[in-house]
């Protein structure tokens, strides 16, 4: 049975020191071997550890999950133009305009923050506002099936514009998004990406943005497709750490969005916050970190944090 060391606190601490430390044996010949300037740290950093017995000494950081949209690159502005876009080329007109709809700005800020997934968007809105005539249906739909292929219809050809847009080479990742995948993946450590949208655009989005070597490579990749309910439904992590082999406790979610927060944390998974404009002004309270974006992240402090959230339970 292996001994797991469990900081309490954070010690300065030497490289070698640590190291040794972190041995399921711990050697007092070797540490003897250290010289008197390198035993003193380590003698006072041991005191602030506490240890336990365990049956297993791996990190606490088994899986970093990264949705897509807002995290791996800042869309949602690429998304309202694709929409409106859609409701321009089949003349969507709700009864309170003559004009075909168009979302504003900050209307679709609200909006992507309130309802995930493209369809249940166009739902909400159209039960809240009247549901449209169209070029596909002259007067407003009535009855489940009709409206069914009106949501189907108006999402197909958005879900293409938005290809073109991604395909224009206009787009790039988010700061620090494909180092720390790196790093992620040069560690050990499972990655995955979970993203509402749908399965096609979300590959796009990956191939053009990470690489098609970096997708490829990935341990799980879900989609909306994949799963009944949307965030913030949980399904999608639970379904990922299944897939991956992991316990939801040893996996951390990248998100920009409160729905992602709650889908995450409904899911007994960690969360980490890399808000975007729309999504600034957010209650992240049960964030374990937020930061305006993962230029100055590295895996290891993601690793310390969710040791640390680990530790408290």
């Amino acid at each position: 049975m292996a001994l797991a060391m469990t900081l309490s606190s954070s010690p300065t601490t030497s490289t070698s020191a640590t190291a040794l430390i972190s041995h399921p044996l711990f050697p007092r010949t070797a540490f003897l071997r250290f010289p008197t300037t390198t035993r003193k740290p380590f003698l006072n950093s041991w005191r602030q550890f506490s240890v336990s017995a365990s049956v297993s000494s791996s990190p606490a950081l088994q899986a970093l999950i990264f949705d897509c949209d807002g995290v791996i690159l800042e869309s949602e502005h690429l998304h309202r133009q694709a929409y409106n876009d859609a409701f321009a080329h089949f003349n969507v007109r709700c009864s309170s305009s003559p004009q075909p709809l168009n979302w504003g700005t900050e209307f679709y800020d609200v909006l992507q923050n309130l309802v995930g997934g493209g369809k249940p968007k166009m739902r909400w809105y159209f039960k809240e506002h009247g549901w449209p005539s169209s070029t596909v249906f002259e007067s407003p739909p009535e009855n489940d099936e009709d409206r069914a292929k009106l949501i189907d219809i108006l999402q197909d050809w958005k879900t293409e514009r938005y290809k073109e847009i991604i395909k224009s080479g206009t787009v790039e990742p988010r700061p620090g998004v494909l180092r720390l995948m790196d790093e992620a993946k040069a560690a050990g450590t499972k990655l995955a990406v979970c993203s509402a949208a749908t399965k096609s655009s979300v590959i796009l989005c990956l191939e053009n943005l990470i690489g098609i070597e970096r997708f490829q490579s990935l341990d799980c990749f879900l989609a909306g497709d994949d799963v009944k309910l949307k965030k913030p439904d949980p399904s999608i992590y639970l379904t990922a750490a299944k897939n991956l082999g992991v316990s939801q406790r040893d996996c951390l979610v990248v998100e920009d969005s409160v729905i992602g927060l709650q889908a995450a944390t409904s899911a007994g998974m960690s969360c980490v916050i890399t808000y975007t404009s729309s999504t600034a002004e957010q209650d992240f309270k049960e964030a374990i970190a937020i930061y305006p974006d993962l230029s100055n992240v590295r895996l290891e402090d993601l690793e310390l944090l969710l040791q640390k959230v680990v530790t408290a339970k």
